[in-house]
């Protein structure tokens, strides 16, 4: 690369990737150890299912197994959620899906920034989850007020981000040495700072509305609260982390154990309790402790359609209208039985799920396909060509969100209590105003990217392209 040659964005997102991991392991210890855990467990996966490397190899999944990550932050005012748009902007994330955490009893709405086309999902699919604080829902008027002039007074950026933004906006891209300043800058935004920015009296004000308002609030910073590799067995990770000092939440989130694995399952392991000193008498000392970062995994499964949606939302909401998992986790077995007997009514095999229209797939042509469409044999049907063995299907994978299963790792490691459902108070307008730009809806990409591959596969079959 020359000096003056712009470095691609999806180069800086992977220097910017690789260096928030390097400053979360340094940070959080035990984040090396699930990183551990996690190659250990996919390794052996891989080892043992010869069908599920090659179907990795063939999608161009394997290369970004160990590089997948994800994080999360919380931002409190909606000029830093615009300026967030900006600096992930120049490292090829855009915004992606409206989550609305409000429904579990948590203060924020949300976005995913992340990468949206194939080529740069396959060369580092990083994400942010990115919450902003909803202050409309502290009913405390005077500590809404007092939350309000905190944030007002804090500036998350430093100057040379925004100098770099700026620049990167004016002249489409970064130069190399740019590149580095602009990551070494950007990472100072979400790391930690043990220094809150308030005393320890409004800090306790804030924590007992809600500890996600104190964690927001109080702090130089929106602070990286996890980073999350991305396992094939999250079962056996699950399993693994008592035995490596790991102390994991009671429950896996989101859909349970199966064949095809489908949308995404969660675990962390418990946030640590962080020394803390607070604004006030610098002779008296004045400290306390702060829980907020953890440690996160996931199983990544099948992209659903709007129908498998519908499916996979109404069974998980009767599953949590009859079991509720308690702090402690002591029912956490009686969930995931009734997860698992709800769950049956979902289909458990790759043909059923294309066939209902359940799931998302990317198609191919096979060796067999093409060889038959020289002879000029070959029907025009999409459904025909797969039966036929003429066209392959391949999972496409979930690169998003859900907004239940995050609400219950964030409850998890707030020391929250109980599951529970709150009406949903959803406000994307007042959210995408903030941000100065609309989210794109995840369904219409999956399903154009599912679109394209059915385009490019008829192509090369020497049929129309807008056969469905």
């Amino acid at each position: 690369m020359s000096a003056d040659a712009f470095v691609h964005p999806d180069e800086i997102r992977s220097m910017f990737s690789s260096a928030m991991s390097d400053m979360y392991r340094a940070e959080v210890p035990q984040y090396g150890a699930l990183l551990e855990l996690v190659a250990d467990v996919n390794q052996e996966n891989l080892a043992a299912n010869a069908s599920l490397r090659e179907g990795l190899e063939r999608n161009d999944e394997l290369g970004r197994l160990d590089v997948e990550r994800h994080g999360a932050i919380r931002l409190g005012k909606p000029e830093e959620l615009f300026t967030m748009r900006r600096l992930f902007a120049v490292m090829g994330m855009h915004p992606v899906g409206y989550y609305d955490l409000s429904v579990a009893g948590v203060p924020v709405h949300s976005t995913a920034f992340r990468p949206i086309d194939e080529g740069a999902l396959r060369r580092n699919p990083f994400r942010v989850f990115t919450s902003l604080l909803r202050l409309e829902l502290i009913e405390d008027e005077s500590l809404r007020n007092d939350a309000q002039q905190i944030l007002t007074a804090r500036d998350i950026f430093t100057a040379d981000a925004i100098k770099l933004i700026d620049l990167a906006e004016k002249n489409g891209g970064l130069k190399h040495a740019q590149a580095q300043q602009f990551v070494a800058e950007a990472l100072e935004t979400f790391r930690w700072h043990s220094d809150a920015t308030v005393s320890l009296e409004s800090y306790q004000k804030m924590h007992d509305a809600h500890r996600l308002i104190a964690d927001v609030v109080c702090f130089k910073g929106p602070h990286i609260n996890h980073l999350t590799p991305r396992t094939l067995d999250i079962d056996a990770v699950q399993k693994g982390m008592p035995e490596r000092g790991i102390a994991p939440k009671a429950v896996v989130e989101g859909p349970p154990t199966r064949n095809c694995p489908i949308l995404l399952r969660q675990t962390s392991f418990k946030a640590l309790e962080e020394q803390v000193r607070f604004v006030g008498d610098c002779a008296k000392g004045t400290s306390g402790t702060h829980t907020a970062r953890f440690g996160e995994i996931e199983q990544r499964g099948i992209a659903l359609t709007q129908k498998g949606r519908a499916l996979y939302d109404t069974l998980l909401a009767n599953v949590r209208h009859a079991v509720q998992v308690n702090a402690g986790g002591s029912n956490a077995r009686d969930y995931e039985t009734e997860l698992a007997e709800r769950f049956a009514a979902f289909p458990d095999d790759y043909d059923t799920l294309r066939t209902e229209d359940l799931a998302f797939f990317k198609y191919t042509p096979t060796n067999a396909g093409l060889d038959a469409a020289r002879e000029g044999t070959l029907s025009d049907s999409v459904t025909e060509l797969v039966d036929q063995g003429y066209l392959r299907c391949d999972p496409i994978i979930y690169e998003d969100f859900l907004p239940v299963s995050a609400a219950g790792i964030f409850q998890s490691n707030l020391g929250d209590g109980a599951q529970k459902n709150y009406q949903e108070q959803s406000h994307q307008d007042v959210f995408e105003q903030a941000l100065g730009a609309s989210v794109s809806d995840e369904l219409a990409l999956y399903a154009d990217t599912q679109q394209a591959s059915i385009d490019v596969a008829l192509t090369a079959l020497g049929l129309r392209k807008n056969v469905a």
